[in-house]
């Protein structure tokens, strides 16, 4: 045996078992969020983990021992799920909508993005928050928060504030839109579409939905094209970002599209083929939000109360600005496309 073949597995043993006990605690919190979603469905698991994650920082269960674990889950285990969420959405889906509905989505999603990020330039929030609050309201909660954050390197504080704020404004979202139905004048299928549309996460637009019978497959195939509209969203950064890093002698260039990216839209095309039978998908689906809630609790456990509220005033007014854009330009999008 040579050396290299000996030192092999010791390398491999010092990387891997200091993330041992923050693995253990985050298995232990998927477990718990999925546990709370089963008692209270409005609840989502990943809602459910990212709490999860909050209460653990701010009571000092996570130790330091655990952080390394807690900050690969919010990492690299994120970007796992995000190349399997490609497996939900396939493109007959998202041409099935339509071309104006399709064509509706993608202004909805771009306003928004655009238009939040205009808000928080005149509203004096920094930059790194409101372009997570924008990414995090224009197409898919924490977790796009989460790999805008592998993109942009914002700091904890600007993902607390993200996080936080669309956590939030989509959980009120679940009990005050199905109110709205009616004197709006939508039916199912547009109340599912707006439902969609402007609802941050998955799980928030999945019980939304599930209030009004019939609105389901338009807001979960709605939802997903937004969702799948992230992989540009960070193509398009990282482009920006590489851009500004080329001017700036020795700095660092960041990937033209994350490898990550590259992954979901692979799952996106995998899935379009048909090939896989609907029973293996769902268990797909089942491992993949168990390991975005892993993502979710490891993110929460860096979000810290103290910081939160120091963002102020601004940036709650922001993501409250940004939800409120992205509700009126979902209805105005719904009733012109369908």
């Amino acid at each position: 045996m040579t050396t290299d073949e000996r030192t092999a597995p010791r390398a491999l043993s010092s990387w891997v078992v200091p993330l041992l006990p923050g693995l253990a605690l985050t298995v232990a919190a998927v477990v718990l969020a999925v546990m709370l979603n089963r008692l209270v469905p409005a609840v989502g698991t990943l809602t459910g983990a990212i709490l999860l994650g909050v209460a653990a920082a701010n009571t000092g269960l996570i130790r330091p021992s655990a952080r390394a674990g807690t900050r690969f889950a919010a990492k690299q285990v994120l970007r796992a799920g995000v190349v399997l969420l490609g497996l939900q959405l396939a493109v007959s889906d998202v041409l099935g909508l339509g071309g104006p509905m399709l064509g509706a989505v993608v202004i909805i999603t771009v306003a928004t993005f655009l238009g939040t990020r205009w808000l928080g330039a005149r509203m004096g929030v920094p930059p790194g928050q409101s372009l997570l609050i924008a990414t995090g309201t224009a197409v898919c909660g924490a977790a796009a928060i989460a790999a805008m954050n592998s993109v942009s390197d914002s700091d904890e504080e600007d993902v607390a504030a993200g996080i936080g704020l669309v956590t939030i404004c989509g959980t009120l979202a679940i009990f005050a839109m199905p109110l709205l139905r009616e004197p709006l004048g939508l039916d199912p299928e547009m109340f599912g579409a707006w439902a969609g549309a402007s609802i941050h996460e998955v799980s928030q637009v999945v019980a939304t939905a599930a209030a009004v019978p019939g609105a389901m497959a338009a807001a979960v195939v709605v939802k997903l094209t937004r969702v799948a509209l992230l992989a540009p969203l960070l193509a398009g950064v990282g482009i920006a970002r590489r851009r500004a890093g080329t001017a700036v002698p020795g700095a660092a260039r960041p990937p033209i599209v994350p490898l990550f990216v590259v992954g979901f839209l692979a799952m996106v095309a995998v899935r379009s083929t048909g090939l896989i039978p609907p029973a293996p998908l769902e268990v797909i689906k089942t491992i993949d939000t168990w390991l975005l809630a892993a993502a979710m609790f490891g993110l929460g456990t860096g979000v810290h109360l103290a910081s939160l509220r120091r963002t102020g005033l601004r940036a709650l007014a922001l993501g409250f600005a940004s939800w409120l854009l992205i509700g009126v330009l979902a209805y105005a999008g719904v009733q012109i496309a369908l």
